[in-house]
């Protein structure tokens, strides 16, 4: 495909995107029925998509409207790409520009320029403070694929060597031991044999160096409340043994755990929905949230996101923190994490669950796009000892 058959694509996408369909299954759907798009071509497409997503607003903008067509228009714009070569009306490419659309557009500035939405702007200032820019500028820009390398089975320079011999070229990420930063051919990991051995697992930098603070010890049990895919639960059996468990609302999220599991050489009891009992030495909540420290990674839910939505999750986090607290042993520590920026899911969370459980703050750690992984918080705090 040409680069105006792709922008064709994508102007198609994005327009479905916009009507209120997740990126995501916009982007499966088209592949689907698009078979004569090679996977060279998909995958230029999906980033051209997701590239515009994360900067809807500045590109809506520059572009003069909010259709896939003007969101093409910003982006060709922002990055200096000449439209005539685009917009050229040829077989597969977008029709010429009209007037209007050639004399329109201009520039972004305030929360638009840094494609903030709006109603959040003030929240994430406040959260931020002098961050603000940095943090909301990084997250105008892809994010880096991290592996969290398995010391089970290997070091990190074993893993790295491993990942060569397949043409995979990976270093050692600063913010912590077990992070590597995939620098060349990541599309290939899934399908390499590091990958499949166990030796490596995808997981984000931060999500790793938050789970590297946690206070595990051997013989610990241990249960991961909110497991979703059970990237954390895992990355906890890698590093103290113990007795681990995962449990999720919806035990459909778990079902590759087992398997999981098994390449990487631990063991993971999975628990049915609502049947998380007993006493745990240790209870993580990776809670649900805004998701808005990884909004470089799934741009969309930036603009899905409203106020009532962002009330609820707060509400639900209250919730699952209770019926975590409820899971400790006495001297127990509950582990609270989220991938938000936003104090009222984050610090302020905490400071509600040790009161209402007279619990004491252990710790707490902020992770930030601009240290290069997403953006992430956990705290732990040590239950009272009767």
């Amino acid at each position: 495909m040409t680069p105006a058959a792709r922008a064709s694509a994508a102007i198609e996408i994005l327009d479905r995107i916009q009507a209120g369909a997740p990126a995501e299954a916009v982007l499966t759907t088209w592949a689907r029925g698009n078979r004569y798009a090679g996977s060279g071509d998909r995958a230029a497409i999906r980033d051209l998509v997701y590239d515009v997503l994360r900067r809807r607003s500045s590109c809506a903008i520059r572009g003069g409207g909010t259709t896939g067509r003007a969101l093409l228009i910003g982006h060709c714009r922002a990055q200096s790409i000449d439209l005539n070569s685009i917009f050229t009306g040829e077989r597969f490419a977008p029709a010429p520009l009209t007037g209007p659309e050639a004399a329109g557009g201009a520039m972004p500035s305030g929360a638009d320029a840094l494609d903030v939405p709006a109603w959040l702007a003030p929240d994430l200032m406040h959260s931020l403070g002098a961050d603000y820019a940095p943090v909301m500028a990084a997250q105008q820009m892809r994010a880096p694929v991290f592996l969290r390398v398995n010391l089970r089975k290997a070091s990190t320079d074993d893993a790295i060597a491993a990942l060569a011999r397949e043409g995979i070229v990976a270093q050692p990420h600063p913010l912590v031991k077990t992070a590597l930063e995939v620098t060349e051919n990541a599309r290939k990991i899934q399908n390499s044999s590091a990958y499949g051995s166990g030796l490596l697992e995808l997981q984000d930098a931060s999500s790793q160096a938050a789970i590297a603070l946690l206070p595990l010890r051997d013989g610990m049990r241990v249960l991961d409340y909110c497991a979703g895919g059970g990237g954390k639960v895992l990355a906890m059996a890698a590093l103290a043994e113990g007795r681990y468990f995962a449990h999720d609302i919806d035990a459909g999220r778990m079902r590759d755990l087992p398997a999981r599991a098994a390449r990487a050489g631990v063991r993971v009891t999975i628990l049915p929905p609502g049947t998380a009992s007993g006493r745990y030495d240790l209870v993580l909540v990776d809670a649900p949230c805004s998701g808005s420290g990884t909004w470089r990674r799934t741009p969309d839910a930036k603009w899905r996101l409203t106020r009532d939505r962002l009330n609820e999750l707060i509400g639900m986090q209250r919730e699952i923190l209770e019926q975590a607290a409820a899971l400790l042993a006495p001297g127990g520590v509950l582990a609270y994490m989220t991938c938000s920026l936003l104090e009222a899911e984050n610090i302020a969370q905490v400071e509600w669950v040790a009161q209402r459980f007279s619990c004491t703050l252990r710790h707490a750690a902020r992770f930030l796009p601009p240290d290069g992984g997403d953006g992430f918080f956990v705290a732990c705090l040590d239950a009272p000892v009767p």
